[in-house]
């Protein structure tokens, strides 16, 4: 009789925990739900709702998501650029991808699945079909993204092509 009775409280106590744990489970925060909807296909924002940051970064202002492109790296502008030569090839990116997005019929965004420490969602994003990290390679406005950033400025603040 004790050992059932034990038992019983055991088992009750055991199923509180369960349903505590699936309603925890359930209730995620809204952006971590907004990124895993992301992460699973592919968005197409309009172009009105892209704010480019600069020429590899850009937010889609209707999700309040901040996109990194994953092939790509574009030289800083302001304060981070390290030489006025990076700086202005920085500005011409970030204007080059601001023109593209504005005259775009479509914009896609296709996230990997991943995001950078600076919690940006990784991101392939093409323009009217056409990849705009090797449009902007094309153009000499970027650089393909190796894994690391490298250095734009040589000592004398020349471009390092």
């Amino acid at each position: 009789m004790k050992h059932r009775k034990r038992f019983s409280a055991v088992a009750g106590a055991l199923a509180i925990v369960a349903a505590v744990a699936l309603l925890a489970l359930r209730e995620t925060p809204a952006s971590a739900e907004r990124q895993a909807e992301v992460h699973s296909a592919a968005v197409a924002p309009h172009a009105q709702q892209i704010r480019i940051i600069d020429g590899d970064t850009l937010q889609d202002m209707a999700a309040d998501i901040t996109y990194r492109l994953v092939n790509i790296d574009t030289p800083e502008t302001g304060p981070r650029a390290r030489c006025a030569a990076e700086r202005e090839l920085g500005n011409r990116a970030t204007a080059e991808a601001s023109a593209l997005v504005a005259r775009a019929a479509d914009v896609e965004l296709r996230p990997t699945g991943r995001i950078d420490r600076y919690g940006r969602t990784i991101a392939f994003v093409l323009i009217d079909g056409r990849d705009l990290g090797e449009t902007l390679i094309a153009q000499g406005l970027a650089r393909p993204w190796r894994g690391r950033r490298e250095p734009w400025c040589d000592a004398s603040g020349n471009l390092i092509p």
